[in-house]
């Protein structure tokens, strides 16, 4: 069984739940390694300090914060674990809010929650309060030397933990050189487009859908590696319709088909 990744508590009024944090994800992605290409050596990258042009031992690494032009201010690790206070072991669910009020633009990374030591009687009292009452749980959690804004609620089971971006961390469309639509659409074409994606209504299925990206690098990878030629395909460019109505009718007109 995978390590928990944090230990601590949640708190909701004077209820307190030992819980453990476990990684709800993991990554597939092909990761690819700086070479030299002329001799496909691997690239090294050291801790060069910039006033005495030399390697720097890791140990002799500290963290510090820029105020001004090249001056820092340097911190322990202990000094910021202190600034989180009473939250450095413990999520306190201060409000609660019904699961679809909180848009998913909000949420980061996903966790399970497993209960701590003596704290199944108390997990389950807080999964089965938000389950029927259909809520989550707002809170702070402190990881890794920052706050995050976090999402307890059930998934089947268990309990799950998103983290969240806080309101200050969204950039707002309104900042953005976004061009406005130019004109509505008529009613016959949105009848045609309701129609449309009607047509395209599934249940959702996350199994149905592969990283098909990955498999066509790993593919290309095996093919290179045997001494393959790859000969690239010209790149297709996708182009708006110039008639909207008309692409929707050959739109409807395949889905029947």
């Amino acid at each position: 069984m995978a390590r928990s990744i944090w230990n601590g508590t949640i708190t909701f009024g004077l209820i307190a739940v030992p819980i453990r944090v476990h990684s709800a994800t993991e990554s597939h992605t092909i990761h690819f390694h700086q070479v030299h290409a002329k001799d496909g050596a691997r690239i090294k990258q050291k801790r060069i300090c910039s006033k005495e042009r030399k390697e720097v031992p890791y140990e002799e690494v500290a963290m510090g914060y820029e105020v001004r032009g090249g001056e820092f201010v340097m911190l322990e690790k202990d000094e910021i674990d202190a600034a989180a206070g009473d939250r450095s072991r413990t999520i306190a669910l201060e409000q609660f809010v019904e699961r679809t009020e909180v848009d998913p633009v909000f949420y980061d990374r996903v966790y399970y929650l497993g209960a701590g030591d003596d704290g199944q009687d108390a997990y389950r009292l807080l999964h089965d309060a938000l389950e029927r009452s259909g809520r989550a749980g707002i809170g702070r959690w402190v990881f890794h030397n920052r706050e995050y804004l976090v999402a307890v609620r059930p998934l089947n089971k268990f309990l799950v933990l998103h983290t969240m971006r806080f309101a200050d961390e969204l950039v707002s469309a309104d900042k953005l050189e976004i061009p406005s639509p130019s004109r509505r659409p008529s009613d016959r074409e949105l009848e045609m487009a309701e129609q449309l994606v009607s047509s395209l209504q599934k249940a959702f299925r996350p199994s149905a859908f592969k990283d098909s990206y990955r498999d066509r690098v790993r593919d290309l990878i095996a093919r290179k590696a045997k001494g393959e030629e790859i000969e690239l395909p010209a790149p297709e460019k996708a182009e708006a319709p110039g008639d909207l109505a008309a692409a929707l009718e050959a739109s409807l007109g395949k889905r029947r088909s």
